[in-house]
């Protein structure tokens, strides 16, 4: 029998949790986000680390975007901007800085956690991230979404119609995404201006 066998932690077998980064958070004291990106949703939570359990000190659901008039992708870049300026602009009472914690994930600049980063600190969230690595303005507003339809506009109708057949039921052109997102993300700063007055 070999003695020096160790047994991989469950989670850590699993590709949840990764402990290393996992201590650091808890010995660091500060609140993390936590970003999870399903087939068709974003969920962003920023949660305090306890003893007992994590406790969420906020939370924003792309589905909660609907409300404020959003017709695009819950999954997008834009979608996640917006979801973590949500879910920061819910959280600003309580938090002031956090870390981003994205367990055993690797981290990808100018992905849709960078995304959901830069909604946080338009949020005023303080997070440390090296900001060479969150995506462009032109992204965030879902500009190369535009562009790519007018490209297909041009070159294949059929595709065209195909690929953004979701945004066209709604009566939404995919070439106006950006002037889209810039009304949905205007309605959720005032709708929070308005709670705070």
């Amino acid at each position: 029998m070999n003695d020096s066998y160790a047994p991989i932690i469950r989670r850590r077998r699993e590709g949840k949790t990764n402990y290393r980064k996992r201590r650091a958070i808890i010995l660091s004291r500060l609140p993390f986000v936590y970003a999870f990106i399903s087939g068709k949703n974003i969920l962003v939570q920023i949660l305090s680390p306890q003893k007992e359990g994590d406790v969420a000190l906020a939370s924003a659901h792309s589905r909660e975007l609907i409300k404020f008039g959003w017709m695009g992708s819950r999954k997008n870049i834009p979608a996640a901007y917006l979801t973590g300026l949500l879910a920061g602009l819910k959280a600003k009472d309580k938090v002031d800085e956090a870390i981003l914690y994205i367990g055993l994930r690797r981290f990808v600049p100018n992905s849709r956690i960078t995304a959901v980063v830069k909604g946080l600190l338009d949020a005023g969230v303080s997070i440390s991230i090296d900001h060479e690595t969150l995506p462009s303005e032109e992204r965030l507003k879902g500009k190369h979404i535009a562009d790519y339809a007018k490209y297909l506009l041009e070159k294949d109708k059929v595709l065209y119609n195909e690929r953004f057949s979701s945004l066209i039921s709604k009566a939404l052109k995919p070439e106006s995404i950006p002037e889209h997102f810039k009304d949905v993300r205007k309605k959720i700063m005032e709708g929070f201006e308005v709670r705070k007055a």
